[in-house]
This record gives structure tokens, C-alpha cells and sequence, in this order.
């Protein structure tokens, strides 16, 4: 039976319309996706499901005793209470009910306080409520956290991390995650992909991050214009189909347009064929106008353009011998590069590492405490900050953008600012809002929107994907493709960097800042270890000490002659190599398939997550073997 089911679900606020006549299930062990648009009601749906809000119309069911648990995208906020006192508020509704039991248990019952004592007996036991605080302990154990201190002291990724400790304590049968991504690092997502993939109960999230959706969502489902659509399978072959589906309704909308204007200029005739009108055709017409009315209004689709500037010198940046440090911390240590015109990097790395803090060394905002930088001629730089610059709540977005002006220059012509806007999904209507009714992913749109109006040559952008939509980012990604200046970029989104950039600039332990060609997954199967500093274990005040892993993975890197086992090992790796990609050819061959996308969820989720494992195992033995091979050359 499913966990929750919606029949005929409508919700409206106002003159928007967030679903219309909406069904959905989720079954247990499922792994649902819902995408959409900023704006179309996704938070909503979360809100319709776990009775925070009711719907207009239609009906929700549960199966009966239904644990749900949800992390919201708001971090924990009470920064005096404890870790153990957060994590412990997941079982807040168990404990309440251990007290309620407790009461009663010294009381004189008469027959129903017995049934009511009988009955939350059944239910305690059935929750595992008689080891409260044991189960709190072993939570925080296991996700590495710790107890004692307050919120307040932890970052973004930590809190995030103590939020899902507080909604896994519960044993939920339905999890669900609201962007769970949001402030994590690269480690730290990672961490929680492998975390979630073994949960055994169902989970339904909400997320902008393609690789997160694609390593975890066995079904994907899209809001859009109020219907709520489904496609199993991965995020390739959701794009596919929904193309699709956008070709396929065009092409329907273009004949009912042509049969309508026929029957339109057949009732605009004169007045003798009037007199001879066939009643029942004027009424069907008056059907199709209606059903005319009531048609889902085309999407628009995301046009961004990008003011350029003429192109500056050859040299863009040069830094030699760059090291910079806060509180006895060295994050910048002896760091030379050649940032050349045309460049197009990302920088990778963990929270607090010290990405920022190098963009801004670049950009001249602090000088580095040791080393030189010089910067390039007819530079026009553009920067999009990690805390986002201020927006003046109360002007609109149109005025925002235009700076006051209905006009904005693209690349040599005049735009009116309610076109431009378009092409960031803001309607006209939208365009004329206050920045203050804006959502966190429509903020991003303006100052995106703000910033390419900007003639540039160099573009600096630090986490410019938080927020946005999916289809804004592949938008984003086919523009700066086409950039013609210098990017540089800061994002935990993998599959963003993957797509924009042609060189990473690692941040390594103590320090060092690395250069690899290609995106993340080039990097990635380099194999190296990224720094992490963002730690609530660490010392205070001091180098951080290195973790057990850190020391065995440097111990791995020292050169020496590979033993009798490791060249065993580098035997049997190539021969492991060619297995795997025969395996990962026969799935891609079954997930290929033109029907397998049709058939029902249990016979596509072994065959998918089959073939993520193998890519996966294939990603970590070519890793190995790269290792081993590198380790062998150098000896």
C-alpha cells in the first residue's frame, strides 16, 4: 500500500493556481524527485503533505501509523540550544507520549484510562520509545557530531547535518528533504548521498542539484502549471521525455488554434447564412472558446544574454608566490598561477577552506600577506558575491535591473527591461514586484539579471547557482558556454562546474592550491583529497590536527616500490576495469531501451541502481589503478 496518496489535490493562493486536480503516491523504498520551477509550489506540495496546510479541494491519504520526518530549508535557528537538545526535538512527539504513560501508570485507572494506558503501550513499543536518550547518543555518534555544543558555533553544513540527524532519529517511513544540498560542501554532499542511499524508507526531495538528483531519485516528478507529471528513471531520461511532451503540445495547441479560427470566420459569415446556421455547430464552438480559455498558458522558455565588453589584454592575472592566513591558519600557502584571457576555471573546495578569500586577493579587495599579483589591461570585471549584494526591498524588479530606466543595453541594442526580464522568467506582472514578495531563487535571477547588463570581460561568480531552478541553470551554463571573456567560478553544484569550465583550482590540505585540467570528474578521478577545515572537532585556535584518513592517504603518497600485493593488486585492476564496462554497457543497453521507461517502478529501480553502483565502482578501481600505476612510474 502507499505511504501517502493525493486524489483530485487542488490548491490556489489567490489567482495562482499551485495544483490543479493533482494525484500522486509514493510507495515505500521509493526515492522521488520533485522539480520544478521557482515558484510553482513545490514547499507547498511538502506543506499539503505533512498537514501544515489543507488543500482547496480533493483528498490526501496515509497509510495507517505513518511516520513522516522533514528537513526544511531553514537551518536550525536556536543557536543556545545544544546539538543534543536539537537532535533530541525528533523525538519530541515519543517523548511526549513516555510522559503521558508514565502519568497514567500512577494513577487509578477506571476502564478507558486502561485502554488509553494499553494502548500507548502498543504504540511506544511499536516506535522503539523506551530508549530515548540512548537513541539520541547513538544518532549523534554516528553522524559524527558534537553533543555538547551550541548551534550557534556551527556552520551551515553542520546545522544542515544536525537537521538531518533530527529527522532520521524518528526511523521515518517517509523522509523528506526540502534543497537538503543547500550550504553543503562537495565532502559534506557526498557524505549525505551515501547516507541517504542507504536508508531503507522512502524519501521524497526537493533539489537544483542534477548530480544529487541523478545518484539518488529512482522517479522524478515535475510541477508544472498545476499538473504534477512523473517519469521514472534518471534525469537524461526525463529531459528527453519532457521535450516531448513541450513538442507534443505545441503541436496539438497549433491545430486546435486552426480549427477554432475556422469556425470563428464560419460564424462571422452574413446574415443569410445566419438564418441557416447550424445550432449544434455554434455551440461546439462555444465549447472550443471555452476550452481555449482554460488552456495551460505556454511556458516560456529562459533567454539569457550577457552584455560583453571589448576584450582585454592577452595577461589577465598573475600571482606569484601567493600565502595568506587567518588566526595562526595558513589557507593560502605559496600559490602562483597565469589566469590568461579566455581562461575559464572553478575553483573546488571545502567550506572555510579560503575560496572566497582567493577571489578576492584576485579581485585587489585584500592584500595577501606575502607574494605578488598583477593584474591585466582593459579589464571590465563582473562579480556575482557569495552573500549577494544588497537589493532595495521595496523598489521592483524592473527598476532594480533598468536602474531606474525602462531600458537596458545588450550587446549594442536597447532592450525594454520587461522583455529582458522575460528571458529570466519573470512576467510582466513579476517584473513590476517588489524585491521583498521575491523568493530566495528569484533574488538570484535579479542580480543575475543586473549583472549581465554589465559590459564585461571577465566574469567572477561565487555560488551563483544556489536557488535557481534547473532549467534557469542549464540556461546559465549554455550562456556562459558561449562567454567569449574570463570565468571564474565558485560552486559546490558538480555538475554546473562540469559544464562551465575547462581547468580546477583544488584546495588541498595545508594550504596548496592545485591546478588539473578539466572539470570535477576530471579532478575527481585524480583521486586527491580536498582540505577541510570546516570541522567542529577541530582544536580552537589553532592548525588543525590531521584526521586518521588524512595521515593514511599521505602515507599512500609517499614514493615507494610497490609491494607484492599492490602489484597483485594493479594485475587484477585492469581485468576488474573491463568487467565493469562490459556490465555498465549491458544496463546502459537496458535503460536504452524505447519501453523501459514505461514499465512500473519496481522493475526500473534494481536495473538503475545497478547501473549507478557500477559506475560508481568503475570510478573508484579507475582511481586505484591510477594510483597504483603513478606510484609504480615513480619508484
Amino acid at each position: 500500500m502507499s505511504l501517502v496518496r493525493l486524489d483530485d489535490v487542488s490548491l490556489a493562493y489567490g489567482e495562482q493556481k499551485l495544483l490543479v486536480q493533482v494525484g500522486f503516491e509514493i510507495d515505500p523504498g521509493e526515492r522521488v524527485c520533485l522539480i520544478g520551477r521557482n515558484g510553482t509550489g513545490k514547499t507547498s506540495l511538502f506543506r499539503l503533505i505533512t498537514g501544515i496546510v489543507q488543500p482547496d479541494s480533493g483528498l490526501i491519504q496515509y497509510r495507517s501509523g505513518l511516520v513522516m520526518s522533514t528537513l526544511d530549508q531553514a537551518l536550525p535557528q536556536n543557536e543556545a540550544a545544544t546539538v543534543r537538545e536539537v537532535v533530541a526535538e525528533g523525538l519530541a512527539e515519543l517523548k511526549s507520549l513516555v510522559t503521558e504513560y508514565e502519568q497514567l501508570a500512577h494513577q487509578n485507572l477506571d476502564k478507558a484510562g486502561m485502554k488509553r494506558l494499553d494502548d500507548l503501550q502498543h504504540r511506544i513499543d511499536e516506535l522503539d520509545g523506551w530508549s530515548i536518550d540512548q537513541r539520541v547518543e547513538l544518532m549523534m555518534a554516528e553522524m559524527a557530531l558534537p553533543p555538547d555544543q551550541p548551534i550557534g558555533e556551527l556552520s551551515g553544513g553542520w546545522r544542515r547535518r544536525v537537521g538531518l540527524a533530527k529527522a532520521l532519529i524518528s526511523k521515518p517511513d517517509l523522509l523528506l528533504l526540502d534543497e537538503p544540498t543547500n550550504h553543503l560542501d562537495i565532502v559534506t554532499i557526498q557524505w549525505l548521498e551515501n547516507r541517504i542511499r542507504s536508508w531503507p524508507g522512502a524519501v521524497l526531495f526537493i533539489t537544483h542539484d542534477r548530480a544529487f538528483l541523478d545518484k539518488l531519485a529512482t522517479r522524478i516528478c515535475e510541477l508544472d502549471r498545476g499538473r504534477l507529471l512523473s517519469f521514472p528513471g534518471s534525469y537524461d531520461a526525463y529531459l528527453e521525455r519532457k521535450e516531448k511532451l513541450l513538442e507534443d503540445e505545441a503541436t496539438a495547441n497549433k491545430l486546435f488554434d486552426k480549427k477554432l479560427d475556422d469556425e470563428e470566420i464560419w460564424i462571422r459569415q452574413g446574415v443569410k447564412a445566419r438564418r441557416h446556421r447550424n445550432q449544434n455547430r455554434v455551440r461546439r464552438l462555444e465549447g472550443l472558446r471555452q476550452e481555449h480559455a482554460d488552456r495551460l498558458t505556454p511556458l516560456n522558455r529562459a533567454r539569457i544574454s550577457i552584455e560583453a565588453a571589448d576584450q582585454s589584454g592577452r595577461k589577465v592575472i598573475e600571482a606569484k608566490h601567493i600565502s595568506h592566513g587567518f588566526r595562526g591558519e595558513e589557507l593560502i600557502k605559496d600559490f602562483s598561477c597565469k589566469i590568461m584571457r579566455g581562461d575559464r576555471i572553478g575553483l573546488l573546495g571545502n567550506n572555510g577552506v579560503g575560496k572566497s578569500t582567493l577571489l578576492r586577493i584576485l579581485l585587489g579587495e585584500i592584500v595577501a600577506q606575502h607574494g605578488m599579483l598583477k593584474t591585466g589591461t582593459a579589464l571590465e570585471i563582473g562579480y556575482f558575491g557569495q552573500l549577494r549584494e544588497s537589493l532595495d526591498p521595496e523598489k521592483s524588479v524592473a527598476y532594480i535591473v533598468g536602474n531606474g530606466s525602462d531600458y537596458v543595453k545588450i550587446n549594442g541594442h536597447d532592450r525594454h527591461v520587461i522583455g529582458y526580464l522575460r528571458g529570466f522568467l519573470f512576467s510582466a506582472k513579476r517584473a513590476m514586484t517588489p524585491v521583498k514578495s521575491l523568493s530566495g531563487g528569484e533574488r538570484n535571477r535579479v542580480i543575475l539579471a543586473r549583472l549581465f547588463t554589465k559590459p564585461t570581460n571577465f566574469l567572477i561568480l561565487d555560488e551563483p547557482t544556489n536557488d535557481l531552478d534547473v532549467e534557469t541553470l542549464e540556461v546559465l551554463e549554455d550562456r556562459l558556454d558561449e562567454y567569449k571573456g574570463t570565468l571564474i567560478v565558485v560552486s559546490h553544484d558538480r555538475m554546473f562546474l562540469d559544464s562551465v569550465v575547462t581547468s580546477v583550482f583544488a584546495f588541498e590540505p595545508r594550504g596548496h592550491i592545485a591546478r588539473y585540467v578539466g572539470g570535477y570528474n576530471d579532478w575527481l578521478r585524480q583521486g586527491k583529497p580536498l582540505a577541510e577545515t570546516d570541522n567542529p572537532h577541530a582544536v580552537q585556535g589553532g592548525a588543525l590536527p590531521a584526521s586518521a584518513a588524512e595521515k593514511r592517504k599521505e602515507a599512500s603518497r609517499q614514493v615507494r616500490k610497490l609491494s607484492y600485493k599492490d602489484q597483485r593488486e594493479l594485475d587484477s585492476l585492469a581485468g576488474r576495469i573491463e568487467v565493469l564496462e562490459g556490465e555498465i554497457k549491458a544496463l546502459d543497453r537496458q535503460t536504452g531501451d524505447r519501453g523501459f521507461y514505461d514499465k512500473a517502478w519496481h522493475d526500473t529501480v534494481p536495473v538503475l541502481d545497478a547501473l549507478r553502483a557500477k559506475q560508481a565502482e568503475h570510478e573508484q578501481v579507475t582511481a586505484r589503478w591510477l594510483e597504483l600505476e603513478e606510484q609504480k612510474d615513480r619508484a
